[in-house]
């Protein structure tokens, strides 16, 4: 499943090993709990600045698209320093995860210099350029109505003013134990889908200084290499870069295989609203109202 996405790998073995975690009893210990979170914010910080890169291309601003791009190498790098590997990084187990973090204050002080660099360039850039203003003001708008009706999730609910998140509405992994925000705009268009995004970058930095400095000490996983699962269904949700991402995992005990694994990706919920925001729109505006969505086409396919 770490192969649905290239962007949301983690993610997408996060809520597969929750779900599985369900059906065999398994309980993560808090070190776990705590890399867990730490993967997946660095892994939403990723996402967010890629996207920023090829919004900025869309809207024509090149230079931003490159800044975007040398940013989101030095988050792969952190990423690599964490698990060896820039994409799929094969962190979780049922039971916990694979890779322990052994130096969290030399991951802290690479993210501090992220932050500095993204609070430097970036977030001004989005939330004060006249480019970005004239680009994406007043367009694809979704009202708060239309998203509640189209079940729209992630940031693209978050810019229609729905403050749905996962992390604060269902905690997993270790959100409970984090103090962090869920921006919220109003607007609907492109560009409060842009602000969200810029401001979700500034409460993931938030959240991994904690997580970093709470790190707890202990064991990474169960320890256990073979599971006993029970007949049944179980269900996770997490909260992905682009929205809630749901798992059903169904098993016959005895069985050595799932019988069913139903994956639900964000982009497959926000896909049938951009019929909406395209209403009246020029046909040069489509691409970027199409890309505000963030839309992933290979996790939506699975």
């Amino acid at each position: 499943m770490e192969r649905v996405c290239g962007i949301c790998s983690n993610i997408h073995t996060l809520t597969l090993c929750q779900a599985m975690e369900g059906l065999t009893g398994q309980t993560p210990p808090p070190r776990a709990q705590y890399i867990r979170v730490i993967m997946a914010e660095l892994e939403r910080l990723h996402s967010h600045v890629l996207w920023a890169g090829i919004a900025s291309k869309l809207m024509g601003f090149k230079t931003m698209f490159m800044t975007c791009f040398e940013i989101r190498e030095k988050i792969m790098d952190v990423l690599a320093a964490i698990s060896g590997n820039r994409v799929n990084y094969s962190m979780n187990r049922i039971g916990g995860v694979n890779r322990d973090i052994d130096d969290p204050a030399a991951i802290l002080a690479m993210i501090e210099q992220l932050e500095g660099e993204m609070m430097k360039t970036v977030i001004p850039i989005f939330t004060t350029s006249s480019t970005a203003r004239s680009r994406c003001a007043g367009i694809g708008v979704l009202t708060e109505e239309k998203a509640i009706s189209c079940g729209v999730v992630g940031p693209t609910a978050r810019a229609s003013g729905l403050g749905q998140d996962l992390r604060r509405a269902a905690p997993y992994a270790a959100y409970a134990e984090l103090d962090f925000e869920v921006p919220v705009e109003k607007a609907g268009d492109v560009r409060a889908r842009l602000f969200v995004r810029a401001l979700e970058i500034i409460e993931s930095c938030k959240i991994l200084r904690q997580a970093l400095t709470k790190l707890p000490p202990g064991e990474i996983n169960s320890g256990e290499e073979k599971f006993k699962f029970v007949t049944g269904t179980a269900t996770s949700r997490v909260e992905a870069p682009r929205g809630e991402v749901m798992y059903s995992v169904s098993w016959k005990e005895g069985s050595r295989n799932p019988n069913r694994v139903h994956v639900r990706t964000p982009t497959f919920a926000n896909m049938p609203a951009v019929r909406w925001m395209v209403m009246g729109a020029r046909l040069a505006d489509t691409p970027l109202i199409q890309a505000s969505i963030d839309p992933c086409y290979s996790c939506t396919d699975r």
